[in-house]
């Protein structure tokens, strides 16, 4: 049960994109703005097993004299799952308003009777980061936490994007540094809760162990549209599958499926 809750986590926050290179190219007006809310239902075969919900606030901290974003994730376990292991784990992530880089990174984790508190400092410039057990050099200029990395990935300049390209980011979990792989699938068009639309479709790369099959495969629908909120994920693991959907969004920027210039 466990390890089906890690994966839930693994969908709903590390499903982004970026460029592969030292510098990632970046929108310069956010597709997210204050208020934003998105809640999401963790499917495991045909029960429910979670919700997750990210919302987004200006925050009063300022590092360097800029505005800050304050990110919010909340996911716990629900339905059946919640019997057999509960899970309640917040994480905050504070970002530039400008370049959307993690400034600030916290999470309160309760799992059954597990609890543990994290947080993590970046320095980009010096290409670092401090966490609780000691500080970590990064390979690159930009490194996120999984919070920062999925509204960052939502910002991302993917114009030069073709079918069957593939793409890393950086991030910090766990008192380590990773890189995550994806690959960009093409436009398919998903029909959902709140309708259908249009959408970029993505892989991002899983590693065959406890949960996955050998062959098995993660896909992730974002909107082709101002907003570029992620709509459904799926993936068949060891015994049935998961799949994350989009139940309800709030407070958008731009009107879902409307298009804009950065839309592919």
């Amino acid at each position: 049960m466990k390890y089906i809750y890690i994966l839930i986590l693994s969908i709903l926050f590390t499903a982004s994109v970026s460029m592969g290179q030292n510098t990632l190219p970046y929108l310069k007006e956010p597709t997210f703005k204050e208020g934003e809310k998105l809640t999401y239902k963790l499917k495991y075969g045909f029960m429910s097993a979670a919700t997750g919900v990210l919302s987004v606030s200006k925050s009063n901290l300022k590092f360097s004299g800029n505005e800050t974003f304050h990110l919010n994730a909340v996911g716990e376990t629900s339905g059946a799952f919640s019997v057999f292991y509960t899970v309640k784990n917040k994480y905050d992530s504070y970002i530039d308003g400008d370049t959307y880089l993690p400034h600030l990174y916290t999470e309160d984790i309760r799992e059954g009777s597990y609890t543990r508190k994290e947080y993590a400092t970046f320095d980009h410039r010096n290409r670092s980061v401090k966490g609780r057990k000691g500080t970590f050099k990064t390979p690159v200029l930009q490194t996120f936490d999984l919070l920062s990395a999925y509204y960052f990935a939502r910002n991302l300049d993917l114009s030069s994007l073709k079918k069957g390209d593939a793409f890393k980011i950086s991030y910090f979990l766990n008192d380590e540094v990773e890189q995550l792989g994806i690959t960009y699938e093409g436009i398919e068009k998903i029909k959902t809760s709140l309708g259908t639309v249009e959408c970029i479709k993505f892989s991002p790369e899983i590693k065959p162990g406890r949960i996955f099959k050998k062959n098995s495969k993660l896909y992730l629908w974002v909107t082709n549209d101002g907003n570029r909120i992620p709509v459904r994920a799926h993936v068949e693991i060891l015994i049935g599958s998961v799949t994350m959907e989009l139940t309800d969004a709030k407070g958008l920027k731009y009107e879902l499926g409307k298009k804009v210039s950065y839309s592919k």
